[in-house]
């Protein structure tokens, strides 16, 4: 997981964090053969993982913002045209 650690004259600098998991020891056998199967490491796992919900989360909330404007725009240019004095059937009534 990359995190912010210093910033000099324009130029930013990134480390990693250490984290510590703690996993039931079947669960761990489990996820080490799918990183295996996969290519790839427990860590690369939890790591593509964790990107994967963050994307999301990000494009949730890009979702949620257009859908409010979307909903705002809809109050700001609502039109009233008053009761409706017709029936669906006249409408489409045939000749």
């Amino acid at each position: 997981m990359c995190i912010f650690v210093a910033q000099n004259k324009g130029i930013t600098y990134y480390g990693y964090m250490n984290i510590t998991l703690s996993l039931p020891e079947e669960l761990d056998k489990r996820v080490r053969k799918i990183a295996v199967d996969r290519d790839t490491t427990l860590t690369g796992l939890v790591r593509e993982y964790l990107n994967e919900l963050a994307r999301q989360e990000a494009a949730a909330g890009r979702q949620r913002r257009e859908r409010e404007a979307l909903e705002r725009s809809f109050e700001q240019f609502q039109i009233r045209v008053g009761n409706r004095t017709w029936k669906r059937e006249d409408l489409h009534e045939r000749s």
